[in-house]
């Protein structure tokens, strides 16, 4: 199983990134998918989350109104666009695979699968 995360970069608060998570080597519409960070000494957390079929999304608080999850199940790929970035939004974004029921976990451990992290800098 491989996911790879693409897309991040150095953006001005205000600004908009959109990261996108190639996966391989699972059968990706039967997988929910997350999308959680890590900020240089804090621990990772939950940022979205979409279940297999895409009809359900979930969001952290943070990110509630200004972050989107998608996804495209004939390009095995999720998505997820952050617009009116800010500098508390600086971290390591990671992708996730994780079985799930109708809906979609909002924790690490209901994952199974993870990407290698792609950064994104919001300067202020």
């Amino acid at each position: 199983v491989q996911l790879v995360e693409s897309g991040g970069g150095l953006v001005q608060a205000g600004g908009s990134l959109r990261l996108s998570c190639a996966a391989s080597g699972l059968p990706f519409n039967n997988y929910a998918m997350g999308w959680f960070r890590q900020a240089p000494g804090k621990e990772r957390e939950f940022v979205a989350a979409i279940n297999w079929s895409g009809g359900r999304t979930y969001y952290a608080d943070s990110v509630k109104g200004r972050f989107t999850i998608s996804r495209d199940n004939r390009k095995n790929t999720v998505y997820v666009q952050m617009n009116s970035l800010k500098p508390e939004d600086t971290a390591v974004y990671y992708c996730a695979a994780g079985r799930a029921g109708p809906g979609a976990g909002l924790s690490a451990s209901d994952y199974e699968h993870w990407g290698q992290g792609t950064q994104a800098t919001v300067s202020s």
